[in-house]
C-alpha cells in the first residue's frame, strides 16, 4: 500500500514537472501568427489559463501589467495587457485615430490580447486604454521587407574587412572605426564602384547581404562598400555626439575632403576603385543623411549619387548666427544652377519635431526644391519615426533606382 501511494505521488510530481516543461516550451514557440491561431480555438478553462500564462511569459510578466510593447513579425502584430480591473475589453488606440484595436479576453483570465495584420508601412503612436483610462504608449512602424534583404545561400558572398582604427588629419585628433566590403565578383583587373556609408557600424550589419544579392543578380554594378563611424577624441575634449554632429551636420567640404584625401586612398590599398563621379555613391541616416548630401553637393565632380534616410536637413548646425544649418539647402537648391547628382530621400510623418526643426517638413521642402529645379530624385514619405526601419525594408529597390542606368559589365 505504501509503495502504491509513493508511486502515485511520484507520478503526480512527474506530471506536474512535465506540464511545466511543456508550458515553457509552448510559450517559447509563440509568435504573433501562432498566438493568432491559438486564439482562433477559443480556449476555455485550463487551456485558457495555460495560454494566458504563456502570454505573460512571452510579453514579460512585468511589462504586461501596464500593457506590453507589441510583438511584431512582418506585418502581423500582437498586443497584450493584464487588466484585472477591466469592466470592458481594453483596446489599443493610434494617435491619428486611424486604428482602434479591441483586445480579446483569454478565457476568464485578466489577460487580454489582440493579433492584427497592419498595412505595409503603417506607423503610429499606440496607447492602451482600460476603462476609458490611457495606459502605456509607444511607437510602432511595420514593413514588409523586400526579398533581397534576406541572406541567400545561392549567391556568392563578399567579405567584410575590419580596418585598423583611422587617425584623421583633417578631423585632427579623432579616431574612428571603419570597414570595407569587397564583393565576391570583384577582380583587381576591373576597378569597382564604391558606396560610402556614414555611421558605418550600423550599416555594415545588413548592407553587405543586399549588395551580395543585387550584384549576384546583376541589378547593381560590382560595388565596394565603405562603412565609416564618426570620429571620437581619445582625450574626451568633445563628446562623441558633438563630434558626430560637427562632422556630419556642418555645411562645408571638410567631410568630402576627408573621404577624398584620406579614406578612399587608404581603401585603394585594399581594393581598386573607379574614380569617376558616376561610379561613386554616398549614404547615411539622420545627420549622416545630410552629410551624404553635403558630400555630393560640395563635390559633384566626385560623387553623383546620394541616399538619405530621415535626413537632418534642419538647423542642427546653427552656428554663431543660428542660421547656418542644413535648413538652408532647399533654398540653395532653388537659387543655384542644378548639379549633376541623383538624390534618394526617405522620411516619415512621425519623424522628429524639436528646436532644430521639423524633420518631415524639412525633407518635404528638400523634395519640392529638387523637383522645382529638375533634379533626378526620388522621395519616399511614409508614416514612420526617426529610424532606419523603412530604409532597411526598401534598400534593394532603393539601390536599383540609384544604379538603374549604370552598365552592369565590369
Amino acid at each position: 500500500m505504501k509503495k502504491s501511494v509513493l508511486s502515485y505521488i511520484l507520478l503526480g510530481l512527474m506530471a506536474v514537472l512535465l506540464e511545466g516543461l511543456l508550458s515553457t516550451a509552448y510559450a517559447d514557440d509563440l509568435t504573433p501568427l501562432i498566438l493568432k491561431q491559438r486564439l482562433a480555438d477559443h480556449p476555455t478553462g485550463a487551456m485558457a489559463d495555460q495560454l494566458a500564462d504563456q502570454v505573460r511569459s512571452w510579453f514579460g510578466r512585468t511589462e504586461i501589467k501596464d500593457g506590453a510593447p507589441p510583438r511584431v513579425d512582418g506585418l502581423t502584430t500582437a498586443w497584450a495587457i493584464e487588466a484585472p480591473d477591466a469592466t470592458m475589453p481594453p483596446k489599443v488606440l493610434s494617435d491619428t485615430g486611424q486604428y482602434t484595436i479591441p483586445l480579446q479576453r483569454i478565457g476568464q483570465t485578466p489577460v487580454y490580447v489582440a493579433v492584427v495584420d497592419l498595412p505595409n508601412g503603417a506607423g503610429m503612436i499606440w496607447t492602451y486604454e482600460v476603462n476609458g483610462r490611457r495606459a502605456r504608449s509607444g511607437n510602432l512602424e511595420v514593413y514588409a521587407r523586400e526579398p533581397e534583404t534576406n541572406y541567400d545561400t545561392h549567391v556568392a558572398h563578399g567579405k567584410l574587412i575590419q580596418m585598423p582604427d583611422w587617425h584623421s588629419n583633417i578631423f585632427a585628433g579623432t579616431v574612428r572605426s571603419w570597414w570595407i566590403y569587397v564583393p565576391a565578383e570583384y577582380t583587381p583587373e576591373h576597378p569597382a564602384c564604391v558606396m560610402v556609408f556614414q555611421d558605418g557600424g550600423y550599416y555594415k550589419n545588413f548592407v553587405p547581404t543586399v549588395f551580395d544579392n543585387l550584384i549576384g543578380k546583376r541589378e547593381m554594378p560590382v560595388t565596394v562598400g565603405i562603412f565609416i563611424d564618426p570620429g571620437h577624441f581619445p582625450d574626451n575634449r568633445r563628446s562623441p555626439g558633438e563630434e558626430r554632429s560637427f562632422e556630419y551636420d556642418t555645411l562645408s567640404d571638410q567631410y568630402a575632403r576627408f573621404l577624398l584625401e584620406e579614406i578612399l586612398p587608404a581603401a585603394e590599398r585594399v581594393v581598386k576603385l573607379r574614380e569617376d563621379a558616376a561610379s561613386r555613391a554616398v549614404a547615411g541616416i539622420s545627420s549622416g543623411g545630410i552629410c551624404a548630401f553635403t558630400v555630393a553637393w560640395s563635390r559633384p565632380d566626385q560623387f553623383s549619387k546620394v541616399m538619405s534616410w530621415v535626413g537632418s536637413f534642419t538647423d542642427l548646425a546653427a552656428g554663431k548666427t543660428l542660421v547656418e544649418g542644413g535648413h538652408n539647402y532647399p533654398f540653395l537648391i532653388r537659387r543655384l544652377p542644378p548639379k549633376p547628382i541623383r538624390v534618394f530621400l526617405q522620411d516619415g510623418s512621425h519623424d522628429l519635431d524639436n528646436i532644430a526643426g521639423n524633420w518631415p517638413l524639412c525633407n518635404q521642402q528638400m523634395a519640392r526644391a529638387l523637383a522645382f529645379k529638375g533634379y533626378d530624385y526620388k522621395f519616399v514619405f511614409g508614416e514612420g519615426f526617426h529610424s532606419g526601419a523603412q530604409g532597411e525594408a526598401i534598400l534593394p529597390s532603393t539601390l536599383r533606382w540609384l544604379w538603374r542606368d549604370y552598365p552592369m559589365t565590369p
